[in-house]
């Protein structure tokens, strides 16, 4: 009997992934071979020194970079192989995405970007999706906000925003990258609790990639990078403990 991904409770994996960019002596190389599974309901944070290839790990596993050799899973499904249509399809029907960017659709009021994902999928949410929104709506505080543009709100507001846009839909999992890189440090606590909740209440999958220790300190797990491989893993951690896991991969490169 096969073993799927979904037997081991993952809900997007990989195996033997391999990335690199150009060839000859000028190719670098992201990734190195690394096989990895993120788990269903879990809370991931993925971190490295710059240039520890986890911002790669992240576009490939979520369909936005291919590899250069291993497989890429969501769920059961295989998406190595997929093609750009395919692949399209996926990341707008399976998977969430908050960026440090925002990405707010700057001519769209509040509703509009969180009632994105369905637009561009062509369809109307159902009554359960609309629920789920007015509820997302609500408990982040958007309520007030629903016909302001998002010049008219605040950095916190914007990426409380994205987050509801992020779960609007009920993905699979939601990467984050660095989501809190351009906030202040009493809104990005706001933020990371928000996304916390929606794993620890919602089940909801999450995998950010962040280089601040007291991001990472709101996850479930910590998965450390370094050279393209997995160095290092550990449950929920202090801040000070993850900065000192980082100090000393630092001094040991």
């Amino acid at each position: 009997m096969q073993i799927t991904p979904s037997d081991l409770g993952l809900i997007a994996r990989v195996t033997d992934l391999t990335k690199h960019y150009g060839t000859g002596a000028s190719r670098v190389s992201a990734l190195d071979g690394i096989s990895f599974g993120l788990r269903r309901g879990e809370f991931t944070a993925i971190m490295g020194p710059s240039g520890s290839g986890k911002s790669t790990l992240m576009h490939v596993m979520a369909g936005l970079d291919s590899p250069s050799a291993g497989r890429v899973w969501l769920g059961d499904t295989d998406i190595t192989d997929m093609d750009d249509a395919q692949l399209t399809l996926v990341r707008r029907r399976r998977i969430g995405f908050v960026f440090q960017a925002f990405n707010l659709v700057p001519t769209l009021d509040v509703r509009g970007n969180v009632l994105l994902p369905f637009e561009l999928d062509g369809r109307r949410p159902t009554l359960a999706e609309q629920a789920r929104v007015d509820a997302l709506v609500d408990r982040l505080g958007l309520a007030p906000r629903l016909t302001h543009r998002p010049h008219e709100l605040s950095g916190g507001q914007q990426q409380r925003v994205a987050i509801a846009r992020a779960l609007a839909t009920g993905p699979d999992i939601v990467f984050a990258d660095e989501p809190t890189g351009s906030l202040d440090s009493r809104t990005g606590r706001e933020v990371l609790a928000t996304l916390q909740s929606a794993a620890q209440v919602e089940g909801q999958s999450i995998a950010m990639v962040t280089h601040d220790p007291i991001a990472a300190s709101y996850a479930d797990r910590i998965v450390f990078l370094a050279d393209g491989r997995i160095v290092d893993e550990h449950p929920r951690s202090s801040a000070e403990e993850i900065s000192r896991i980082m100090l000393g991969m630092e001094s040991a490169a």
